[in-house]
């Protein structure tokens, strides 16, 4: 019996052991600490530039390098997979985490503290679309949804409390606490895992191309690196590295494709593609997450640059929002299992496009009140949004396909956060520029009104992907299974 049969085998064996709760707990505990530390070094950056006395644009790669990591390797998730089992991938994952965790605590210098963020991202690139591709997996089709509210809940509420705690553990202590206050949490998952996780998956033995692996990598790495390139500072999508990054990722993408669908065992199947809920619910995540991060990062500058609130007004003004949301996922899963997507899709996707468009009224002088209302309306839409839309997708795929629709799911999730919070925060800067230029000396109200002109532009452009969804709601009809539909 070779190691292929022996692997199967024991997977086969443990199946009918498998103890749902504590399986569940492992994963969602090494997610949570994933999934926290995308944001939680948001605050931080200006205290990192100041000890180590380098660039902010420099610093500014701790972010830009996790998401590079995480867009170039989620693609490979689903190979990793179908060669490795639960068990491996998690210890591995979890392993990875806590190393690169101390890594950055202890960091003595700028090149090893990003050595070790950058572990940290390879961690959270396994562990994201793990997740998704063992509920899917273990749990049965009528009640996944419960359990990708549960998933939903992690990832909202992570980055929802992230930024509040680590302002709090950098305004009081040094920023290696976020790292430190990280390791224990990280090392309980991994000796939690170790204990009680059960291999779920079949494992094979893939062969992994690597004219594909290159592709994706330039494809993926490139249209993620010049996207959120073009959003920072003063690059712009005219930007000769922005445009050569773009140019090089869509074609490498192009053949990437290409190459998959003339492949027997392809590193990702795109085949996904051909089931029309997956492909619906797809670009209805997408459209939910390019509107959700871009007003994220529009709405902290406009709060700020247009309103006059405080950073600190600021992060607690988007605070119960975001935690509303996590707290709602779990309930939109129930309701998900009982009435399927569309009770639910259309009217959040109706509800994200109104609260949108409210936006464009917000003028200087609004009630604080007013904009966490706002927030917490368009929070909720997501969560109608994101979970059904997704889970609804990925139940139409046969169960051979799971690794490849959650590596593709997971991956353009990424891309589309990176390509909306540019576009959004391009379309802004354009506003305010072209509305300066027509005033030969600005004062302090023009500057604030070119602000406010610029913000609604971006918010015009974000209620027009959210009626795109609107529409692509009401194609939606309840997956089963493959290609059966009820």
């Amino acid at each position: 019996m070779d190691l292929e049969q022996s692997q199967q085998l024991n997977v086969k064996k443990e199946m009918p052991k498998i103890k749902v709760v504590p399986l569940l707990a492992v994963l969602l505990s090494g997610a949570f600490v994933a999934i926290l530390n995308e944001t939680i070094l948001n605050v931080a950056l200006n205290a990192i530039s100041s000890d180590f006395n380098v660039a902010y644009s420099t610093v500014q790669w701790l972010v830009t390098g996790y998401m590079l990591i995480i867009g170039t390797l989620i693609p490979i998730s689903a190979y990793f997979m179908e060669r490795f089992t639960t068990r491996q991938l998690f210890i591995t994952a979890m392993t990875l985490f806590t190393v690169g965790t101390v890594i950055s605590g202890i960091s003595p210098t700028f090149s090893v503290l990003l050595i070790g963020r950058l572990t940290q991202a390879v961690a959270t690139a396994i562990m994201i679309p793990l997740l998704t591709n063992v509920i899917l997996s273990v749990i049965p089709i009528e009640r996944r949804g419960a359990s990708m509210g549960l998933v939903g809940l992690v990832i909202m509420f992570a980055p929802a409390i992230g930024p509040t705690v680590s302002g709090l553990i950098v305004e009081n202590l040094s920023w290696r606490w976020l790292f430190y206050f990280v390791v224990p949490i990280s090392l309980f998952s991994l000796l939690f895992g170790i204990k009680v996780l059960k291999n779920v998956t079949e494992t094979s033995k893939p062969k992994l191309d690597i004219w594909s692996f290159i592709l994706s990598t330039l494809g993926f790495g490139g249209i993620v690196y010049g996207f959120s390139s073009a959003g920072k500072g003063d690059a712009s999508f005219t930007d000769p590295v922005v445009l050569a990054c773009l140019i090089v990722g869509f074609a490498s993408l192009a053949l990437f494709s290409w190459r998959q669908l003339k492949l027997e065992k392809p590193m990702l199947d795109i085949r996904v593609f051909r089931y029309p809920m997956f492909l619906i619910g797809l670009l209805l995540v997408m459209l939910t997450m390019m509107t959700m991060f871009a007003m994220m990062l529009v709405l902290p500058v406009y709060m700020q640059g247009a309103l006059a609130f405080t950073a600190v007004a600021t992060g607690l003004v988007m605070l119960p929002g975001g935690l509303i949301n996590g707290a709602m996922s779990p309930i939109m899963g129930r309701l998900f299992d009982k009435f399927g997507p569309r009770p639910i899709l259309i009217p959040g996707t109706i509800l994200l496009a109104i609260t949108v468009f409210t936006y464009r009224f917000s003028t200087p002088g609004v009630p604080m009140w007013v904009i966490i209302i706002q927030h917490v309306f368009l929070m909720v839409s997501v969560a109608m949004i994101m979970m059904p839309a997704q889970t609804n997708g990925l139940n139409q795929l046969p169960a051979k396909l799971y690794p490849h629709g959650t590596a593709i799911a997971n991956t353009l999730m990424q891309v589309s956060g990176a390509i909306g919070a540019a576009l959004f925060i391009a379309i802004m800067e354009n506003g305010q520029q072209n509305f300066l230029s027509t005033i030969s000396n600005p004062t302090e109200l023009d500057t604030v009104e070119a602000m406010t002109v610029g913000s609604q532009l971006s918010f015009s452009t974000g209620f027009y992907f959210a009626c795109a969804a609107v529409v692509l709601a009401f194609l939606v009809r309840r997956s089963t299974y493959g290609n059966k539909k009820q």
